[in-house]
């Protein structure tokens, strides 16, 4: 029997086999990051907030920061089972929710979502497909049966945006 938990802010979950659903709600700068192991059917999401760590807070959630999310849900991941080598990933969110002006620097959505690809790519993990950027929320959700990830933008349909269990699968998004 599966479960469906929520991934809060700053939060990792990871589960193993097939029932479970994990879900992001209202994503609106923060970047919901999925991973998936299709062979042991690993699945892990984390709601990032900020791009960067400060090495001088210590106890924060290392969920909460790109910089240390990905080796933390990785760890966690192979804890569980999953081969980093096997490991593919999709993200979504990293929204402009509000207009500042012209500088760029207060677009955290778009400093998040950057900072998690490249996390991803230090990590050796191939990024499948990503929904970022725009203006609008999004609610992300990872199906642990075949890794298929589904996401909804806020007052839009939801639609699939990748399926990371097809281990043939390579739509190759480059990052």
């Amino acid at each position: 029997m599966g479960v469906n938990l929520t991934v809060g802010m700053g939060e990792i979950q990871v589960v193993r086999g097939a029932g479970n659903v994990l879900t992001a709600l209202g994503l609106g700068s923060c970047v919901g990051v999925c991973l998936y192991d299709p062979l042991t059917r690993v699945a892990g999401m984390v709601h990032v907030v900020l791009p960067k760590s400060q090495a001088s807070k210590t106890g924060e959630l290392p969920g909460k920061f790109a910089d240390t999310a990905i080796p933390a849900i990785v760890q966690r991941m192979v804890e569980q089972g999953a081969s980093v080598s096997r490991l593919k990933a999709a993200i979504a969110g990293g929204a402009q929710l509000f207009q500042f002006g012209v500088s760029s620097s207060l677009d955290v959505g778009a400093r998040n979502a950057e900072a998690v690809i490249i996390a991803l790519r230090e990590a050796g993990i191939p990024l499948q497909a990503k929904d970022v950027g725009g203006s609008a929320g999004r609610t992300l959700r990872l199906i642990s049966d075949n890794g298929l990830i589904v996401v909804r933008t806020i007052g839009g349909a939801e639609r699939e945006l990748a399926v990371l269990g097809n281990i043939l699968a390579s739509s190759g998004v480059a990052a």
